[in-house]
């Protein structure tokens, strides 16, 4: 099976996410895919991947979201979806304000969660 292309981080969905993320000493930003990625407490919260923006967000907050038009789950890989997270549609993301009230949400929820460890990933046994 050939390996898949991942796409390039567009500069616009780029700009885009350092409009929307917090500024705050908790919020880190990494490179997940090779695109940047906002993480609180060790849990990923919003990121961009080509040229979507997405957010993480509890059950209840992903079916609010799903009513506007033109949201999606995240499939960085068609047909795998990650199982909380969604795009903001282009219609959602010309409004900052809309935008910014989902990225906080997504930050709030990423916070309640159980932080993530940052030391050594444990071992796992391998089954025969």
């Amino acid at each position: 099976m050939p390996a898949m292309k991942m796409p390039g981080a567009d500069p616009a969905a780029i700009a885009k996410f350092e409009a929307l993320r917090p500024r705050r000493p908790d919020v880190i930003v990494k490179k997940v895919f090779g695109h940047p990625a906002a993480f609180v407490r060790g849990n990923m919260f919003m990121g961009v991947f080509g040229e979507q923006v997405f957010v993480r967000l509890s059950e209840p907050a992903l079916a609010e979201l799903g009513k506007h038009p033109g949201v999606r789950f995240f499939e960085p890989m068609p047909g795998r979806a990650m199982r909380g997270y969604a795009v903001l549609p282009a219609t959602l993301l010309a409004k900052p304000r809309a935008a910014g009230a989902w990225v906080q949400k997504s930050f709030e929820f990423a916070s309640s969660l159980p932080p993530k460890g940052t030391g050594p990933k444990k071992a796992t046994k391998k089954v025969a």
